[in-house]
């Protein structure tokens, strides 16, 4: 009745073997392989903290859908005012994003192994222990980590031929962790970021999520978006994206069960259906 809908459909796994399958983020973590290579190298596999291949499905059918709609208005005669049917899996939105991880296995043929927070080819690229908490260190180039020795107090690490480079410190990892994680120590996690901020060294606490949300830098950003609910205000966090011409405008908060649901169907399907300023029961 309406060509020109674009329609977009959600799958754990697809339309082949795999279709009668739940589509549960955790089975998925598991299924495409996220959860081994997610963990300390001698501990349990582990999933994300957060239910990330949910998240990266709903990014990639938004991305599926705003193709779709730029080509029903496109002026091409195949496919101007036509709509069509996007189809995204959750293990397909997995794959796509293990990156270096996935291009790794399918050059070489061999299958990572979990790391922790270490970085398969970047040292030192990981958390260190301090005298009061953790930090991170991602030291992605061999003059940082010359000036990482240099505030650590150890320059020789610097001129050892074992560390001097990215390929022998990746080569020598073993001897060369313990060595940081002894210095790491002794100084807070404040007193580290201090220092090594000023010296250009990439490095930054490990927050706990009401430290990020308190952090100067994410309030002068505008993370926090606080909206008039039904149920009373309601902090939201705000969109990443930000456009010069035509900015972010947050209109609605989180919605209620089916609050939009008459809304949707009439007036973008152009259904004939009841009158859309009434209530829809909950």
């Amino acid at each position: 009745e309406n060509p020109g809908v674009v329609y977009c459909s959600i799958s754990g796994f697809g339309d082949a073997a795999g279709k009668d399958l739940p589509g549960y983020d955790l089975l998925v973590q598991a299924v495409g392989g996220l959860m081994s290579i997610t963990g300390e190298q001698d501990g349990e596999p582990m999933k994300v903290g957060v239910a990330l291949v949910d998240i990266l499905t709903g990014l990639n059918s938004v991305i599926g859908i705003q193709a779709a709609l730029r080509a029903r208005d496109s002026a091409d005669s195949l496919t101007a005012g036509r709509g069509q049917h996007v189809k995204v899996t959750l293990l397909g939105s997995l794959l796509s994003a293990l990156a270096n991880q996935a291009s790794s296995t399918l050059e070489t043929g061999v299958s990572p192994n979990r790391m922790g927070n270490a970085h398969p080819s970047i040292v030192p690229y990981q958390s260190f222990p301090t005298a009061d908490s953790d930090m991170i260190l991602a030291i992605g180039n061999d003059g940082q980590f010359a000036r990482f020795c240099q505030v650590a107090g150890h320059p020789q690490w610097a001129q050892d031929a074992r560390f001097a480079t990215n390929p022998q410190r990746v080569a020598h990892r073993s001897v060369l962790i313990p060595l940081l994680r002894q210095t790491t120590v002794m100084r807070t996690t404040a007193e580290w970021v201090s220092a090594l901020e000023q010296a250009d060294v990439p490095c930054g606490p490990v927050n706990r999520l009401d430290e990020v949300f308190a952090d100067p830098q994410v309030q002068a950003r505008g993370i926090q978006v606080d909206l008039p609910h039904p149920l009373g205000t309601v902090a939201t966090v705000a969109s990443p994206v930000r456009l010069s011409a035509t900015p972010v405008q947050y209109r609605r908060p989180p919605p209620l069960l089916g609050q939009h649901t008459q809304e949707v169907l009439h007036d973008w399907l152009q259904s004939p259906l009841a009158d859309p300023t009434e209530s829809t029961p909950l």
